[in-house]
Formats: structure tokens, sequence, C-alpha cells
């Protein structure tokens, strides 16, 4: 029995997130550059978007480029920028055919005036679509984030908008890049390492964690549905006790 098919329809996370990990050592173990693996991820994308709509998965958040990266070599990530660009304009069509929403969040303004420009052309073509929400995280990294948000609330109380006493987790969540969007319930991250890296923490305060060995451009639809089985056979309590989820009169 394949893992789609052991899959409960009415238990399917809202919004999953993805840190895509290993291209790097994927094409190392081929004996290519990193590049190399970078360009066969883009297969696992497209599987992870379709392993996602499939079963009614209604956000999935992919950490494609964090802000941390740009201190990678400059070669290499001109080839991301390239790659990019060129995926985003080669899938348009396809997931726009498929219903599928594209959002961007991180920080805009580092990126190059032509993916930003790719950004939001795609963004504005696929707007009206009601499907699965494809949420990419580039130039993205949590601290900014959090930071960000921190500081437009700091300026609007000064402003006078709002009252410090009016800060909750609620209006926290509201100056968020997230803004409307239901926190993950499930974190999926390849490669084996088992770390946030600076994506989505606040965010990912709940969400269950999921962590395989398998190298981003392995990764397919049945690894996918092998994951959200995991996530269903797991007891969220939410700090409360077993026996409180099990019997919720139980206080």
């Amino acid at each position: 029995m394949s893992f789609k098919e052991q899959i409960d329809s009415s238990k399917i996370p809202q919004h999953v997130a993805i840190i895509m990990d290993g291209n790097g050592r994927w094409a190392a173990k081929r004996g290519s550059d990193r590049i190399f693996g970078h360009e066969h991820g883009v297969e696992a994308v497209r599987a992870a978007i379709k392993a996602a709509a499939e079963i009614g998965v209604k956000h999935l958040t992919l950490y494609a480029f964090s802000t941390e990266n740009w201190n990678r070599p400059k070669f290499e990530v001109d080839a991301l920028m390239t790659l990019l660009v060129k995926v985003i304009k080669s899938e348009a069509s396809e997931l726009n055919k498929n219903n599928i929403r594209i959002n961007v969040i991180g920080d805009r303004n580092s990126l190059p005036s032509k993916v930003a420009g790719e950004v939001e052309k795609i963004e504005s073509m696929l707007s009206q679509n009601t499907g699965l929400n494809v949420i990419l995280a580039l130039s993205y990294s949590s601290k900014w984030e959090i930071i960000n948000a921190v500081k437009s609330i700091a300026s609007d109380v000064k402003k006078g908008k709002i009252d410090t006493q009016d800060i909750s987790q609620e209006l926290f969540d509201s100056y968020l890049s997230t803004a409307n969007i239901p926190d993950p319930e499930l974190m999926i991250r390849t490669s084996g390492e088992r770390r946030l890296s600076n994506f989505l923490l606040w965010q990912l305060a709940y969400a269950e964690l999921y962590f395989t060995k398998k190298l981003w451009p392995d990764f397919d639809k049945e690894d996918f549905w092998e994951a959200i089985c995991s996530f269903q056979n797991r007891e969220r309590r939410f700090g409360k006790t077993s026996d409180q989820i099990k019997k919720p009169n139980i206080k």
C-alpha cells in the first residue's frame, strides 16, 4: 500500500513547510558541481507541489534562498538567481493551469532587479487562483522577519496607531510576512540535518518536525506523503496532557 493510500483525508495539515536541503551533496556524489544539484532539485519542487495539491494541503512554504545564502560564492549565487528566473518563466503556465498561487516572502530589496521583476510578474499572474498557495521564502530569514515586525510595531506605537497594551501574539502575527496564513503544522527537512536554520522560527512554535535522510533532488511524491502519514500518527498536545487530548472533558 502506498503512503498516499494510508493518508486520512480528514487530517490533512493546512500548511506544510519544507527546508529543501542536500542539493550540493547530491551533486558531489555524482562528481558534479553544486549547480548541477540545484538544477535537479527543481524536479523535487515540482513533485512536492503536486503531492501537496493532490491531497488538499492549502499552503506550502519552500525555503528557497536564505539571507545567509548571499554569503556563498558569487558564481553559485548568480547561477541560483539565473535558475530561479528560468524556472519562474518555464513553470508559470503549468502552475496557472493547476490553479496554484505563488507568494514570495523575504527581503525583496536585496534581490537583483530581474529576479524581483519576475517574482512580481508571476505573483500577479497567479493571484486570482484559488488552489494551493505556494509560498517561496526568498532572501528570507526568520530573525530578519521578526526584527522588521518589531520595528514596524514600534513605529506604529510611536505614531499612536497602537498602544503597547494592545501588543499580543495575534497582533504580532499580523506584522509578519505570513500574516493571514495559518502557521505550519508540519515542517519537513531533507538531507538528514536536524535544525531550523533561521526558518519560520515564530511560526513553527508548535509544528511537528519531520527529518528525512533523503537528499532534496531524490525527494518525490511518496516521500512527501510519508511525511504526512508520520504527522497524522503523532499526538499534538499543545501543552496539555495525553489524557486531556483523548478525553477533552478532563481539566
